[in-house]
């Protein structure tokens, strides 16, 4: 399985920024997808997941009620659809798809995308 992701940029603090990320060389519909990011001099941190048809969701306590993951399964693509960003939000978002339910430990996701920036500015 192939992850691209894309959306990422500048924004304001208070703004808002949807992420996508693209799937392909498998079936999309099988995985967990989630999203971790990782800012500098960080360790990558778990943001959300949702499972595979898109009935469950989780998320880490920070973002809870700003950000929401979504799904389509037709199109083989992930959302994070981020609200009211902090400049604590800054860093690189990846895209992840683990076989099975993974909930948020990193090393169950066996596919991984390159990223993509999302710098929050005060």
């Amino acid at each position: 399985v192939q992850l691209v992701e894309s959306g990422g940029g500048l924004v304001q603090a208070g703004g808002s920024l949807r992420l996508s990320c693209a799937a392909s060389g498998g079936t999309f519909s099988r995985y967990a997808m989630a999203w971790f990011r990782q800012a500098p001099e960080k360790k990558r941190e778990f943001v959300t997941t949702i499972d595979s048809i898109g009935g469950i969701t989780n998320y880490v306590d920070s973002v809870k009620g700003r950000f929401t993951i979504s799904r389509d399964n037709a199109k083989n693509m992930v959302y994070l659809q981020m609200s009211s960003l902090k400049p604590e939000d800054t860093a690189v978002y990846y895209c992840a798809a683990a076989p099975t339910w993974a909930g948020a430990n990193p090393y169950a996701y066996h596919y991984w995308g390159q990223g993509t920036q999302v710098t929050v500015v005060a």
